[in-house]
């Protein structure tokens, strides 16, 4: 499939949707962690669920990211023949699931960002992006959903569950300043009106994250420690080591069909 794009746009639309592709890759296989290990089988199912809805996200990004690039790779080829430097996930969505609570805390933090992010991407000029995000609003819509029910529960629920929500926010915050992350494919994709400025779309966030913390009784901790890398394919230890199991099938078996 051909794009009208100059060499410029088509290169930058392709760095910005390996963003997308890999953000959803990585949250899908973090969250397919807990099938067989969920706390109640109902959330088994649930986390399941969301990521098989991410993984889906996932290969429909890095599918047309491989069209724009036009070198003969495929989404497969994206997803499982590149190496840790060359991903440019979120460092949040990367992090372990140390219990349930930092898996509830980390869906709920991307989840409110992506339901502002989607909705703006949607209007993107660039039919072929716009159409995945129109899609990817109605299942993040859903993820939201579950995600702060969850975080309403464990916040204002018994001592231990709100002590360990508490502990889930206080460690996963420094990586939330990644979420609004903008460089000059962002500002060329702006330019060249394919994507909307979504500089409003921090506060929106904000507010937003602080209104359901507040009825769940929990507080945003004061940390100016951010941390930020993960668009330059500078990541925390935990990469390396779910990329090893995620890519092992692929590489011990290379251009293996199923």
């Amino acid at each position: 499939m051909s794009y009208k794009l100059n060499n410029d746009v088509r290169s930058a639309l392709f760095e910005y949707l390996l963003r997308l592709g890999d953000d959803k890759l990585i949250l899908g296989h973090r969250l397919s962690e807990w099938c067989g290990h969920a706390p109640i089988l109902e959330e088994d199912i649930a986390l399941t669920n969301i990521a098989l809805d991410c993984v889906g996200q996932a290969s429909a990004f890095l599918t047309l990211a491989a069209e724009l690039e036009n070198k003969g790779r495929s989404e497969d080829d994206l997803a499982y023949l590149r190496n840790e430097i060359q991903f440019k996930n979120l460092l949040l969505l990367e992090q372990l699931n140390k219990d349930f609570a930092y898996t509830i805390a980390r869906q709920f933090f991307y989840s409110s960002f992506g339901i502002y992010f989607f909705q703006d991407l949607a209007k993107c000029k660039f039919e072929p992006l716009a159409g995945i995000s129109s899609k990817t609003i109605k299942e993040t819509s859903y993820h939201l959903r579950h995600c702060k029910e969850w975080m309403l529960r464990l916040g204002d629920g018994t001592e231990e569950s709100h002590n360990k929500a508490q502990e889930a926010v206080n460690d996963l915050w420094r990586f939330t300043e990644e979420l609004f992350f903008k460089n000059e494919i962002d500002e060329l994709l702006i330019q060249e009106n394919i994507l909307i400025d979504s500089n409003p779309l921090k506060q929106k966030w904000r507010d937003y994250v602080e209104e359901i913390l507040t009825q769940a009784t929990l507080q945003i901790p004061q940390n100016e420690n951010m941390q930020i890398g993960g668009r330059h394919g500078i990541h925390t230890e935990h990469l390396g080591h779910l990329l090893a199991e995620m890519q092992i099938l692929a590489r011990s078996y290379p251009n293996a069909k199923w």
